[in-house]
């Protein structure tokens, strides 16, 4: 062999690359994955269908907030307030607004935007009121809502639109409890007391069968006005439900001061947040805006 001439394989190791460049400029792969695996020699992510089934919950959470149309900004600070906590894995907490019928052409244009923006509102068939039934009202047409659904959800709550939950701390302290003839909340009186006769309104939990049960009774039905909370215990009691009762007693508490100390750490919720300055005062407390980052944007 002359010293000219040039060894086969060597020549073979330079063309190879040549050739498969060219292979990929010509023929173009629409699979941009196999294009990056040729050169990182990572596999692509398996496909996967457009529509995956979502797995089920292990708990599912109704939480109704008894409001009024004309709290526009509450309603606002109250959304940011609780899309803000952190979603807890296999649990479905749902929040929603629930008003009685819209009085004014102005409310249904800017209820209706909301409704369209945001799907958490519910309007209820009576006229506005507190301690006229409108609790009523709104515990007995949640199973119509939603009808032809197998129990959609494991427990109900009803809320006051002046306190605040604290999501992974109320699904902490239900996600035990029975499923069936169970009344939770705050008790009075006394706070001490395991088997209270009746559940303050700030927010209190009824499981399903319950909220069944008050949609199909007359007693229910035919005893509808005085102080809302009082009236459902009433219920419960005269019929004999709601025997699994459970009193949160200082973890609910209403607005008390404005120190770290006025917010222990086991908090489920607070009451009587009246004005933007103790919504404000609980928030901060709760460092709610902590995930804010740095940003030549805004400079707070």
């Amino acid at each position: 062999m002359s010293d000219k001439t040039i060894p086969y394989t060597p020549i073979i190791l330079i063309l190879l690359p040549l050739v498969l460049l060219s292979a990929i400029f010509f023929f173009p792969n629409t699979n941009s994955y196999l294009q990056l695996n040729f050169f990182s020699n990572c596999q692509p992510p398996a496909q996967t269908p457009q529509h995956l089934p979502e797995s089920k919950p292990e708990f599912k959470l109704l939480v109704g907030i008894i409001t009024v149309p004309e709290k526009t900004e509450r309603r606002h600070i109250i959304r940011m307030a609780y899309a803000l906590q952190k979603p807890i894995p296999h649990a479905q907490i749902d929040i929603r607004f629930v008003f009685c019928q819209l009085k004014t052409e102005e409310q249904k244009v800017f209820i209706a935007m909301e409704i369209l923006r945001y799907r958490d509102i519910i309007i209820l068939n009576c006229t506005e009121n507190m301690n006229e039934g409108k609790t009523y009202t709104y515990f007995s047409s949640v199973p119509k809502i939603f009808q032809g659904e197998e129990q959609p959800y494991d427990y109900v709550m009803k809320a006051d639109d002046d306190a605040y939950f604290r999501l992974d701390k109320l699904y902490d302290a239900l996600r035990d409890k029975p499923r069936v003839d169970t009344y939770w909340g705050k008790g009075y009186p006394p706070l001490d007391q395991d088997n209270p006769p009746y559940l303050v309104g700030m927010g209190y939990a009824l499981s399903w069968d319950l909220v069944q049960w008050i949609s199909e009774s007359d007693f229910a039905r035919t005893n509808t006005h005085g102080i809302e909370d009082i009236n459902l215990a009433m219920w419960l009691n005269v019929a004999g439900k709601g025997k699994n009762r459970f009193n949160m007693r200082e973890k609910m508490y209403d607005f008390h001061g404005v120190e770290p100390k006025d917010f222990p750490n086991d908090t489920i919720a607070v009451h009587v947040l009246k004005n933007d300055f103790t919504w404000m005062v609980t928030l901060k407390n709760f460092n709610v805006t902590g995930g804010l980052e740095p940003s030549p944007f805004y400079h707070l």
